[in-house]
């Protein structure tokens, strides 16, 4: 095993959230030596737990985002156990809580009354839509949230077909990342300084960065990006998928001119067609043709070895079994439950350095598996 101290090694973090953004957040941390308490109710635990599909006693996905925390069951509603709570919050460095505006202050742990006990804590709340503004006790989950912030406009696809996104972007991309960098700065600044601070994350506000090429086109053009008629949402050529003859799908993104000329070539594209920024329609819809013309294996070895930026798009059956990812050792480090049980962990976004060493086994903790190592301290 690893000598090496991690960089978050001696950082304790109270986690109040549940189910994906600060969870996640609390697993990046975790991942980087920090010491990750879940504060639940008790009985139930949080909503999590009771997800299908079960892996072992809770849902694997629970387990997947809660793997090296540590348990600590409370009734934040009963007074006498919100007071065996108080050894904790003047020790902790971290809270991450992930309630409506008001909640927390109204059981009496909000960042005022916590700062009091432990000027040094960084409290970091993450929200939908942030503390203050017209929507900030509003109710929603990730759609609600790429749906406000125009982010869902522009990946709709077929306006008689839309498209559901599989990817929980508001949740990760403004909850869970911004929520870590931040406090890792934050961190920085009270190694500085020697105070905490309260951070304010909202999921939406963070969402707009992720729009930074429409946001600077109808900034200066005055019109606004819409689905399937932009650069990046359908619109051209250069950045669209087509269905092969096998039902499989080529993602081809050959924006740079020479890229669009060796994919030109290498598909043998009518020379009418390869100036497509004239007309892009009928560039379109000539590719398409071409590219249904023949099976996904065919177009697999002519892409290869070849600098046109065009791949067939992989199953996540195939990706998670593509020899690049595992000499990388993504899939190295492993999830165990309470039987013995073991599959890979979820990858995270800290580089080797900075984890525990791979093939240590992790799980997830039992409800309330450590009230006897903090409430002894009473």
């Amino acid at each position: 095993m690893s000598t090496q101290v991690q960089p978050l090694s001696g950082i304790k973090v109270l986690d109040f959230s549940t189910l994906l953004p600060g969870p996640m957040a609390g697993l990046l941390l975790a991942e980087a030596g920090a010491e990750v308490v879940k504060i639940e109710r008790p009985g139930t635990g949080e909503e999590l737990r009771s997800y299908e599909p079960k892996w072992g006693r809770d849902s694997v996905n629970f387990a997947m985002l809660n793997r090296g925390k540590k348990s600590l069951a409370l009734d934040l509603k009963d007074r006498r156990q919100l007071e065996m709570l108080e050894p904790l919050l003047r020790e902790a460095d971290v809270i991450i809580e992930q309630f409506r505006p008001g909640v927390m202050e109204r059981l009496g742990l909000g960042y005022k009354a916590v700062a009091a006990l432990n000027p040094k804590i960084i409290y970091c709340s993450i929200t939908g839509y942030g503390q203050t503004g017209p929507k900030a006790g509003a109710a929603g989950h990730d759609m609600n949230y790429i749906g406000d912030t125009g982010l869902l406009a522009l990946s709709l696809g077929s306006p008689k077909r839309p498209t559901v996104p599989p990817v929980l972007a508001g949740d990760l991309a403004g909850g869970s990342y911004p929520a870590v960098v931040n406090i890792l700065l934050a961190l920085m600044q009270r190694d500085k300084t020697g105070e905490g601070s309260y951070l304010d994350i909202a999921m939406t506000d963070n969402l707009f960065m992720l729009m930074t090429w429409a946001q600077s086109s109808a900034a200066v053009t005055g019109q606004w990006p819409q689905s399937s008629v932009e650069l990046f949402t359908g619109g051209s050529p250069r950045y669209q998928i087509y269905p092969t003859q096998d039902g499989r799908f080529v993602a081809a993104a050959p924006l740079e001119q020479k890229f669009w000329e060796n994919f030109c070539r290498i598909i043998g594209l009518d020379e009418r067609f390869h100036d497509d920024f004239k007309n892009p329609a009928p560039a379109i819809e000539a590719v398409r043709a071409i590219i249904a013309a023949k099976p996904s294996s065919e177009w697999r070895q002519a892409f290869y070895g070849e600098d046109c930026c065009c791949t067939v798009i992989a199953t996540l059956e195939e990706a998670l079994n593509d020899q690049h990812f595992a000499s990388r050792g993504l899939f190295d480090h492993v999830l165990s439950n309470e039987d013995g049980e073991e599959i890979p962990a979820t990858t995270v976004s800290i580089v080797p350095q900075f984890r525990s060493p791979a093939h240590e086994a992790k799980h997830a903790p039992t409800l309330g598996s450590h009230n006897d190592e903090f409430l002894n301290k009473q």
